[in-house]
């Protein structure tokens, strides 16, 4: 016990250190993270009245996130699948980044939730045995469950994994590589079960169609290796850890063909639904034309699909998917192509209209944009601190000693870390 609680605090130690550039951005984000807690605090205070939601636009900015970062968690896969199932080299030296960045991305996941709940101390309801858990029956309970269980699959997976290593132990690979595998299949569940919780809404004709789980699933595989290539980019330009081209080659590809099967997917449903154009169909006309001038979403729409297509098109290029210096602004491109298109472009049409008809735009309010800022920021505080912390094992410069427990770090990682 007494080594695992120092390996805590080495690994925080390590996670916290830097230099000029390194605090100038855990400032900058603890900046958002305030202008969060200000939010909160207005809107458990007065209620959500102080959003842009209404009665008939009940589902909006905060879902919108949570949808797109189920997806960017789930994605987590796409560097533990290839690094174990298909022995990758490269990723397998760099997987726990990605059980990192995953347990970040659930952190937010959660956030969202709570800050759309409008009333989180009645979380408790949900709990087994002190409240109605409602399993299961409940589709949100489905999702408590997944999201829960994916989060306590990494941590185990990956801090054990560090802490072996810190240890300078064997794993026990029948434990580990169990956790492993069940991780992978538990990724999929995580944005099955959230298409599920849209998709099983007969009076919703947006979202009511049994595609919506596999669109999920392909966009979420091109919008998480996106950022995961931007987020190992900068790993291997500020720190001493040094990821192999081929690791960046292998998530390219895989964002290139999801990205093609999200595109043909949206494609056949713009088809299927205005081809016919019967009333089911006003939800995207709306989202793609607007409806009698209101006209909000049409031109984050538009842009979204340029963004994919644009980007796309690029990564079939291989000189250009495999030009690292021209790579991170494409996958900016279709990161944030997918946040519109799958956020804010999946959450409103679907709303809207209602169920009898009505039409009500919604604009997120200030207080919206605070604490969804300032989730964001908390989630790349938490991912900050803990690759930091991670590559300070995975080096060698965070580990125990018998002689006494310290964290040893050389000069090489003081000098090259910022």
């Amino acid at each position: 016990m007494k080594r695992f609680i120092q390996f805590i605090i080495d690994f925080l130690r390590s996670g916290f250190s830097g230099g000029i550039l390194f605090w100038a951005w855990m400032l900058f984000l603890s900046f958002f993270i305030m202008l969060w807690g200000y939010g909160e605090f207005v809107q458990i205070r007065d209620g959500m009245i102080v959003t842009g939601l209404n009665d008939q636009v009940s589902w909006g900015f905060y879902l919108a996130n949570f949808v797109f970062m189920v997806g960017v968690a789930a994605a987590a896969v796409t560097v533990v699948f290839p690094a174990y199932v298909y022995k990758h080299h490269e990723l397998h030296r760099i997987v726990v980044l990605g059980e990192m960045l995953a347990i970040a991305a659930v952190v937010m996941c959660l956030l969202f939730v709570t800050a759309h709940m409008g009333r989180p101390d009645r979380l408790w309801h949900i709990f087994p045995v002190i409240g109605i858990f409602n399993w299961p029956h409940a589709m949100l309970t489905w999702d408590v469950i997944v999201l829960t269980g994916y989060l306590a699959l990494n941590i185990i997976g990956g801090f054990y994994f560090l802490y072996k290593k810190y240890a300078d132990t064997e794993l026990n690979k029948t434990f580990y590589l169990s956790v492993v595998y069940i991780a992978i299949v538990w990724a999929l569940s995580i944005h099955t079960v959230t298409a599920f919780l849209i998709n099983t809404m007969p009076a919703r004709p947006m979202w009511f169609h049994s595609m919506m789980p596999i669109k999920f699933i392909t966009t979420a595989f091109a919008a998480g290796p996106s950022l995961i290539i931007i987020v190992f980019l900068l790993v291997r330009r500020f720190t001493p850890l040094k990821i192999a081209d081929e690791a960046f080659h292998a998530l390219s590809q895989i964002i290139v063909w999801c990205l093609g099967i999200a595109l043909f997917l949206t494609l056949s449903e713009i088809v299927t639904e205005l081809y016919p154009s019967t009333e089911h169909s006003l939800g995207l006309q709306y989202l793609m034309f607007g409806h009698h001038g209101l006209n909000t979403l049409v031109p984050f729409f538009w842009t979204a699909m340029a963004l994919m297509i644009g980007g796309f098109i690029l990564l079939l290029i291989p000189k250009v998917r495999k030009n690292l210096l021209v790579l991170p602004f494409i996958c900016l491109a279709v990161f944030i192509g997918i946040y519109i298109e799958k956020g804010m472009g999946l959450m409103l049409p679907g709303v809207t209209p209602t169920p009898i008809g009505e039409f009500a735009e919604y604009t997120p309010s200030n207080i919206e944009f605070m604490v969804v800022g300032g989730i964001w920021a908390i989630g790349f505080f938490v991912l900050t601190v803990l690759i930091k912390g991670a590559i300070g094992v995975i080096l060698g410069d965070v580990r125990y000693t018998e002689s006494e427990s310290r964290t040893v770090q050389g000069e090489q990682t003081k000098a090259a870390t910022t």
